[in-house]
């Protein structure tokens, strides 16, 4: 056993795997290993491993439900978290909804709806968990995590938990504050509005029906490039004439054209090859370079 291991067998004793693919971690099922893969059990030793890191300089990333990230074939060095639980509990009190940041999105809606609590029917279809979708700000079907979210707790790269309230959070189009920060979030807290538990998962059944038609079914990371504020990506990607372009086993989807799918055994490489080829046709036709969504982290991203 390693120093480096022994060591973070002692913060976290039985949940770390060593050179673990990040294939089985990511929706893309693309991605070499991960050093050393670890679960805590809780903000203790999450925070001791946050402290090792620093102490002796390991690089240190938050793995949420990997449905929005490309991993390099060469894997991530260093410290890859996930948080599990006790990071995804859900706690109601009347219309406002504590959420763990490991909560996953489709979970949580369906909770708040069953509670008869509507503002989430948006996240029903949406991969990925609570804390990834705060940091970002997803959203669809013209809804967002900033209409709900009234504050986070996060922990910051010196160890010290905050809250913050929404208003200082800075909230934009698929962006907030806590990226430029590249905090931790450990939880959120969001404010519901009380409805009718039947109408509320029929209209999220609505927009689930509307995924499974437009959506493909292949393992994607979900959409690849951000929509400009005239009009979505995919629609100047097929414009371009890039529907069913392959690199390898990477493909951009001929059912929606800002989702690039992997057939099989698609690389690092080739889901590249296709995103720059993607980019590089959209620009010569319309004179814009479209900006990715999608998170690239790993040794030669």
């Amino acid at each position: 056993m390693t120093q480096l291991t022994a060591g973070l067998q002692e913060i976290a004793p039985g949940v770390i795997k060593t050179q673990e693919s990040m294939k089985n971690h990511t929706s893309l099922h693309i991605g070499g290993p991960a050093d050393y893969l670890v679960t805590p059990q809780g903000i203790n030793q999450l925070k001791g491993l946050l402290r090792f890191s620093r102490r002796e300089v390991v690089p240190f990333f938050i793995l949420g439900g990997g449905t929005n990230l490309l991993v390099s074939d060469r894997g991530i060095r260093g410290v890859v978290v996930k948080l599990e639980k006790p990071f995804k509990e859900i706690q109601f009190d009347g219309p406002k909804v504590t959420v763990g940041a490991g909560m996953s999105l489709p979970l949580m809606a369906l909770r708040a709806a069953q509670q008869g609590l509507s503002g989430l029917e948006f996240a029903g279809g949406i991969p990925g968990t609570l804390g990834g979708a705060v940091g970002i700000n997803a959203g669809a079907y013209g809804n967002c995590m900033a209409d709900v979210v009234c504050s986070v707790t996060v922990l910051t790269w010196e160890g010290e938990v905050l809250e913050i309230e929404a208003e200082q959070l800075d909230f934009s189009y698929r962006c907030s504050g806590l990226l430029k920060k590249n905090w931790i979030v450990l939880e959120a807290r969001l404010e519901l509005v009380p409805g009718d538990s039947n109408g509320i998962r029929e209209r999220m059944e609505g927009f689930l029906a509307q995924r499974r038609t437009k959506h493909p079914t292949e393992p994607s990371a979900g959409s690849v490039f951000k929509n400009l504020p005239e009009q979505p990506a995919g629609r100047l990607i097929e414009g371009a004439g890039c529907k069913g372009l392959r690199v390898g086993d990477a493909q951009v989807s001929p059912r929606h054209a800002n989702f690039i799918v992997n057939l099989g055994s698609a690389t690092f490489q080739d889901y590249m090859k296709v995103i720059i080829m993607v980019r590089e046709r959209v620009f010569e036709k319309y004179g814009v370079w479209l900006n990715p969504e999608i998170n690239m982290v790993g040794e030669e991203s």
